[in-house]
C-alpha cells in the first residue's frame, strides 16, 4: 500500500512532506521541472515505502494511506500513479478534469 496526496494539496504545494520523505518519492519539489506549474504534489506509488512520515508532515491533511482515501478523493489514487507512469502533463490533466467535474 502506498500513500496518496489528495485534493487539499491543490494550490497549497507545501513541501513539508517531501522534506521528510526518506526515499524522495514526492515531487515536484522546488527547483525541479514542473515545480512552478504543478497544481499539487504527487507521490510515486512504486517508490513509496509506506513509512507514514509524509502524513504527519502535511499541514493540510492531504496525504494519506491508499486504504484511507475517502470516496470523494478516490480519483487521486489514479492521479498520483498517472503522474509518474504517463508524465506530469497527464497527471495535471487529470487534476483539471477532477476540478471541472466538481463544478
Amino acid at each position: 500500500m502506498a500513500y496518496v496526496i489528495t485534493e487539499p494539496c491543490i494550490g497549497t504545494k507545501d513541501t513539508s512532506c517531501a522534506d521528510v520523505c526518506p526515499v524522495d518519492c514526492i515531487h515536484p519539489a522546488p527547483g525541479e521541472e514542473n515545480a512552478d506549474t504543478a497544481t499539487m504534489l504527487y507521490i510515486d506509488p512504486s517508490e513509496c515505502i509506506d513509512c507514514d512520515a509524509c502524513v504527519e508532515a502535511c499541514p493540510v491533511d492531504a496525504t494519506m494511506a491508499e486504504d484511507d482515501v475517502p470516496a470523494q478523493w478516490e480519483a487521486f489514487k489514479e492521479i498520483n500513479r498517472v503522474y509518474y507512469e504517463q508524465g506530469a502533463e497527464a497527471g495535471e490533466k487529470m487534476v483539471q478534469e477532477f476540478l471541472a467535474s466538481r463544478g
